[in-house]
């Protein structure tokens, strides 16, 4: 049965990235009431930065050509590598025990939130594979930064995501769905763009069950 886990990195409560991965865990769920499903709230429950010990465990794996998450405790040697894992380790878990990884994440800034690179950081190692582990990404901008979107140019979110996804993970097929124009709700000079604001969520609300139905049907 395959097992979701269910990430979620905005700082809203009420958020448009969240009420879109909730959509989809919905659906997913009620295609196999009895899959695995993990869910872990970023914003809620940050991780913290990596630091000096990560670092340690980090180099020893590239000194000793260990790319198996199983035998990463090798270089676990010390008190304070000892600590490290012991953040490093239930997060793992986690992905390693995942067939997909579903990701709410806003644009923030340009870029993705700092908890979401934050989760990032201390998951990742060298030479690591997720080939075969399916990588969605469910985003919510503010602005409009489609192709040929004026701002287009600034997307450091989408962008940055697949390139981290293909170069430290082997994964090139990562699934990106986005909802634009979400500051309409609150920006009265972005009024007039509203119509488009929810034309774009309903576009999004439709991919996601289209996801879900064609990873089901895969």
């Amino acid at each position: 049965m395959p097992h979701l886990l269910h990430l979620d990195a905005s700082a809203r409560s009420r958020s448009l990235s969240r009420a879109l991965t909730a959509r989809f865990a919905h659906a997913w769920r009620a295609a196999d009431p009895d899959g695995g499903y993990t869910y872990r709230d970023l914003a809620t429950d940050p991780p913290p930065p990596i630091d000096q010990a990560w670092t340690e465990i980090c180099d020893d794996l590239l000194r000793r050509g260990i790319t198996e998450p199983a035998r990463y405790p090798e270089v676990v040697t010390t008190p304070e590598r000892a600590a490290a894992w012991a953040i490093i380790a239930p997060l793992l878990h986690e992905v390693l025990a995942a067939d997909v990884v579903l990701i709410g994440s806003p644009m923030y800034n340009y870029s993705v939130p700092g908890v979401l690179k934050t989760w990032i950081d201390q998951i990742t190692f060298p030479r690591m594979s997720f080939k075969g582990k399916g990588f969605v990404v469910i985003s919510a901008r503010g602005g409009a930064y489609g192709p040929g979107a004026p701002k287009a140019r600034f997307d450091h979110q989408e962008r940055y995501l697949r390139d981290f996804f293909a170069g430290h993970f082997a994964v090139e097929d990562a699934e990106f769905l986005s909802v634009e124009l979400g500051n309409t709700r609150v920006d009265p000079v972005l009024g007039h763009l509203t119509a488009d604001h929810r034309e774009s969520a309903a576009r999004a609300e439709t991919a996601v069950d289209e996801l879900v139905a064609r990873l089901w049907a895969g």
